[in-house]
């Protein structure tokens, strides 16, 4: 039992049935007609997708990882998983999740997926000590998940689907920095460079989280212009977004801790809370 915890524990459940949600909202926006089994079925490719990019991710930080009070707990920096037990677990889910988005929907869903899994796996990862533009990359794969529940509803990539994406992407920038914010002290002992300012958490920090927050409400607006969603979704959108945006003016008022956990929290709240009104306001 400890050691099937272990393996869970590699998969970062939350984080990754996170990502499958999305792409299930994507999924029921594009579909025609309801099905909740195919919407599960998406639901489980994205989570085994996602669940083997995550073990890459830990497999390639296990040294870092034990830097981090965070992060010093998890099965590989304890030695309860081996890196080789972690390859194969991570390409049995790969492999099983790709395969089941090809063969349930369509191929296209599957290579989208691939292509995410590389981006935030082989890419985005080793960028983390590099360069703070690993979070706009990390974006790419972040936001892709709608897109791909969309294109394995329809079977092809049209402006909707670029939409959900863009909500997405935009929405990873004051959330990723303010979980950096928060974290700056753990990152800093992993060599992470998340923050956008040479100054880290500064004015120009808060800044930066407030412009791709004020940038994230007229892209939230979109599906009411395409006609993807209606005006109840469209005003959700909009209360969120100036809520969520107030809270990063509070950000470069005071530049402290307190502001940067509330921006966290509001950003885990604001995703779900705009696409459960998209797919509540399309049926």
């Amino acid at each position: 039992m400890t050691k099937a915890h272990a393996y869970f524990q590699l998969l970062k459940f939350r984080l990754s049935f996170t990502v499958a949600f999305s792409s299930a909202i994507g999924y029921l926006l594009g579909a025609r007609e309801l099905s909740w089994s195919r919407t599960l079925l998406v639901m489980l490719g994205g989570l085994l997708v996602t669940g083997s990019a995550n073990i890459i991710n830990q497999v390639f930080e296990k040294d870092l990882d034990k830097l981090m009070r965070r992060t010093e707990a998890r099965p590989l920096p304890t030695g309860r998983i081996s890196p080789n037990e972690a390859w194969g677990f991570c390409v049995v889910l790969g492999l099983t999740g790709l395969g089941l988005l090809a063969y349930c929907f369509n191929p296209l869903t599957a290579a989208l997926s691939l292509l995410s899994l590389i981006l935030y796996g082989f890419i985005y990862t080793p960028l983390k000590t590099l360069s703070p533009i690993c979070v706009a990359v990390g974006a790419i794969p972040g936001g892709l998940p709608p897109l791909i529940g969309w294109v394995a509803a329809t079977g092809y990539v049209g402006e909707a689907a670029w939409v959900l994406f863009g909500i997405q992407f935009m929405w990873q920038f004051p959330h990723f920095w303010a979980i950096a914010w928060v974290a700056d002290e753990d990152y800093k002992r992993a060599g992470f460079k998340m923050l956008p300012s040479p100054g880290e958490r500064d004015l120009r920090t808060a800044f930066q989280i407030m412009t791709y927050t004020v940038l994230l409400i007229p892209v939230s607006l979109l599906p009411l212009v395409l006609g993807i969603s209606g005006r109840i979704s469209a005003g959700v959108a909009l209360v969120c977004g100036v809520l969520f945006l107030l809270m990063t003016v509070q950000l470069m008022r005071t530049q402290d801790r307190k502001a940067a956990l509330s921006i966290m929290f509001a950003s885990f709240l604001y995703l779900p809370i705009v696409q459960i009104a998209l797919v509540l306001d399309k049926v």
